[in-house]
């Protein structure tokens, strides 16, 4: 039997909360069980309802969504929240991992990608785009340059060598995606997809999924503590 998610919208455009609605409910893995308007409501309703993820607007009245967040890791730790937002911001960005959000995803982005997002941060995982993840790594690299003696990692050295197209495969195959999956989320034919991960396996000097999931986790981008 497929596993239901249960979703809390939390966004103050109700044309939009009804085309997420509508979206989501189609899907035979999801269901909207409410929705809120600003982030006050969205605390309220999550402390009732305990659903397994949230999408949580960062412009709301009242309460904004980051205010929100901090409220729902306290008390709703269980939650996934998955920030989604027109703000293509890297600060955002920052602010909304390392205050314990499961993923940041832009609203023009497709509605394909909304629902990895979804599903990745439902497995465990924490939904990136490329270029966000990229982003963070960069921060990382920053940091350590800027230690006393450090020096960038080889995994690092390695990841950077990785077309953004690359990347982007190399994320969905280490969050568990069949090549088949990921060909339909990108828009691309599957021995497209088997070409882009024979070349970033290559890149990697990987020779196993094994492999490329420990990698992907010691750069910190599976694990929603990093």
């Amino acid at each position: 039997m497929t596993r239901i998610s249960r979703i809390l919208l939390a966004d103050d455009h109700a044309v939009l909360r009804a085309g997420l609605k509508s979206l989501l409910n189609a899907q035979p893995d999801m269901k909207v069980v409410g929705e809120a308007a600003d982030g006050f409501d969205c605390v309220e309703q999550a402390v009732l309802l305990h659903p397994d993820v949230i999408l949580l607007d960062i412009n709301m009245p009242h309460c904004n969504g980051l205010q929100a967040l901090q409220s729902l890791r306290q008390q709703v730790p269980s939650a996934r929240v998955l920030v989604l937002t027109m703000h293509d911001d890297a600060e955002y960005l920052r602010q909304v991992l390392a205050d314990g959000g499961a993923g940041y995803v832009l609203k023009q982005a497709a509605s394909e990608e909304l629902l990895a997002a979804i599903r990745a941060v439902v497995g465990g995982g924490v939904y990136l785009h490329p270029q966000h993840t990229r982003i963070l790594l960069e921060d990382q690299m920053d940091q350590a340059q800027n230690r006393p003696g450090s020096l960038q990692s080889p995994a690092e050295e390695r990841y950077r060598q990785l077309s953004e197209r690359e990347a982007e495969v190399f994320r969905l195959v280490a969050l568990g995606h069949r090549n088949s999956e990921i060909a339909d989320m990108l828009s691309l034919s599957v021995k497209t997809v088997e070409t882009y991960k024979s070349r970033l396996m290559h890149k990697l000097g990987l020779n196993s999924r094994a492999g490329l999931v420990r990698l992907a986790l010691e750069l910190g981008l599976l694990d929603q503590s990093s």
